[in-house]
């Protein structure tokens, strides 16, 4: 919760003035039973009608001046609470597209989306009910205390009775309901990560007939988030008829006193009258606490889960004093005594990697799966750090760089293709806004896509989905390295960006990708020897080891792991070819 004060501190002078106005809202609810006591003591019983015109036009002056505090409050409170979520929900967000692959293995896309939404609207929930009802119920409350002594002391203890009988509930709910709301939230992450699963995999559910088996983990999942609610709102909806019914009897106990003391001529009516209201609001002020302190424990989880998101610490940073890539920028990759193991792993995934990707030239990366290929690709853009050894671009460690210097000298086509609700324009100028069209539909004729696109009718403005699903996978293979193109980086990096391509397609791009980039680095990473074949350097890897660095035609004589894979995919004709 301390997380919330740096987010409330710009809001202090509006959070001042609202309970300068819950002051005045509570000094009027508490002058309007004194107004009714007096009409009824000096008005009523002795028939002064002026009076009764007089107090009770001041009561309704009064009543105005408390209702405009009020609401103005209401709107503060909504301003603050708005405004805090806003920030909070934007510092989250910057927070988390910071978070390099390691922090994102710490957490599931579906908690990061429940902490950034749902988490973040039970703190502006609380915000709200905080400014509107914690100063206001303590203000009201000893108000109403100060004000029923001033009447009578000898019934104070029916006050009492229903205070300890409140603060007894109150307890027994909190010790109830507290650990249910420990788990709320957990549940949420569960229930959207099963239906986020089902959306993105409804095909191949489908595929598989486990429409069921969905439906029934789904029900499993919503089951428990609903009876888990269920039990806490039972728990809670005994809380307010139990209230009614002290206030009730306390209401009974005060009249039936209350009647012995006037009749007794200790008491006037209006004073009885006037006790019995100032009793109600103690009670309400009493209300109004027990509701703060079943949100507080459902916002504290929130606000544990947020601040977990704020305080997790970035596994990769820019340095205090980057270096800077010069204007003679020759964009050779070199690796340089390269290993690297993932956080908590036992050993190595990568060892001891030595070779260097030069400028003008295509470097192809292959080996089995689980080899490390798309490890070498990820530490190259620096989603991961080495744990030994270097990467050096141009020379200099990339640990040195600043990553958005880093990451504009390179056009990266990520192993899955992603693509951006928006048009096919949108997606393709997402590498860079400023392209005109003349850049944007040569980097389209490279990639193969302007036949598709020009059989759209809408061409480039046609609407692409959430997520590309109204393409194909080799539509959306060919966008995604047309828009890396667009570019026009000095480093490509293609991670197994081909394999939804037919044979035919893959050729005409290889080609098309060695006029246009001629002196811009290449690093390939492939599964199909014919992708390859061609490459000016092939490196193979084999569990994390170079198992060999060569020409397609080398290869095939010295490495034993380049030659298994060549001859498991083309024929001994193609392989002399």
């Amino acid at each position: 919760m301390l997380q919330l004060l740096k987010y409330i501190k710009s809001y202090a002078f509006i959070i001042f003035c609202a309970i300068v106005l819950l002051f005045v809202q509570a000094m009027c609810d508490l002058a309007l039973p004194d107004y009714m006591s007096q009409i009824v003591n000096t008005g009523v019983m002795s028939g002064n009608t002026g009076y009764i015109w007089k107090t009770g036009g001041t009561m309704l002056l009064v009543t105005f001046l408390g209702t405009v505090s009020s609401v103005t409050v209401g709107y503060f409170a909504a301003l603050v609470a708005a405004g805090v979520s806003h920030d909070m929900r934007l510092d989250v967000f910057k927070k988390i597209e910071g978070f390099s692959a390691a922090e994102f293995d710490q957490y599931s896309t579906a908690s990061l989306i429940t902490r950034t939404t749902n988490d973040i609207t039970q703190i502006q929930t609380l915000l709200v009910m905080v400014i509107r009802m914690v100063f206001y119920a303590p203000i009201l409350g000893t108000g109403g205390v100060i004000k029923a002594l001033s009447k009578s002391k000898s019934m104070s203890w029916v006050i009492g009775v229903a205070v300890i009988c409140l603060i007894g509930l109150i307890i027994l709910l909190f010790v109830i309901a507290i650990p249910k709301f420990q788990l709320v939230q957990k549940l949420i992450d569960r229930l959207n990560l099963v239906s986020r699963e089902n959306l993105e995999g409804v095909m191949v559910i489908r595929a598989f007939n486990t429409q069921k088996f969905e439906l029934e983990r789904f029900d499993r999942a919503n089951h428990e988030l609903t009876d888990t609610n269920l039990f806490v709102n039972r728990a809670m909806s005994v809380m307010m008829p139990t209230m009614m019914l002290i206030m009730n009897l306390t209401t009974v106990v005060i009249v039936w006193v209350g009647a012995k003391q006037v009749s007794a001529l200790n008491m006037e009516i209006g004073d009885m009258m006037a006790y019995m209201q100032y009793a109600m609001q103690i009670i309400m002020s009493f209300l109004m606490l027990a509701m703060m302190f079943i949100l507080i424990p459902r916002a504290t989880v929130s606000a544990d889960r947020i601040a977990q998101v704020l305080d997790t610490a970035e596994s990769i940073n820019d340095p205090e004093n980057p270096v800077h890539f010069g204007d003679d920028f020759r964009s050779d990759v070199e690796f340089r005594n390269v290993s690297f193991r993932y956080s908590g792993g036992e050993d190595d995934v990568l060892h001891n990697l030595n070779f260097t990707a030069k400028a003008g030239r295509t470097t192809a990366i292959i080996g089995s799966t689980g080899s490390g290929k798309s490890t070498v690709v990820n530490l190259i853009m620096r989603f991961y750090d080495v744990t030994d050894g270097q990467i050096l671009v141009d020379g200099k460690d990339i640990r040195s760089v600043s990553r958005r210097e880093l990451r504009e000298k390179i056009g990266y086509v990520p192993q899955k293709s992603i693509l951006f609700s928006g048009t096919i324009q949108s997606n393709l100028q997402y590498a860079d806004k400023n392209a005109d069209m003349r850049r944007i539909q040569k980097a389209a004729d490279v990639a193969q896509a302007s036949e598709f696109i020009s059989e759209k009718e809408e061409g480039l403005c046609t609407p692409i989905a959430q997520g590309g699903t109204n393409v194909s996978g080799g539509q959306k293979q060919r966008l995604s390295i047309a828009r890396a193109l667009v570019k026009n980086a000095p480093i490509y990096i293609f991670d197994d960006s081909f394999s939804a391509l037919d044979l035919k397609t893959d050729s005409r791009l290889r080609a098309a990708l060695k006029r246009e980039t001629g002196s811009s680095t290449i690093l390939l990473v492939a599964q199909r020897i014919s992708t390859i074949v061609d490459a000016d350097q092939i490196v193979v890897l084999e569990n994390g080891r170079i198992a060999g660095v060569g020409t397609h035609a080398g290869l095939l004589k010295t490495c034993e792991v380049y030659s298994q894979i060549a001859r498991s995919q083309l024929s001994e004709e193609e392989l002399l070819k």
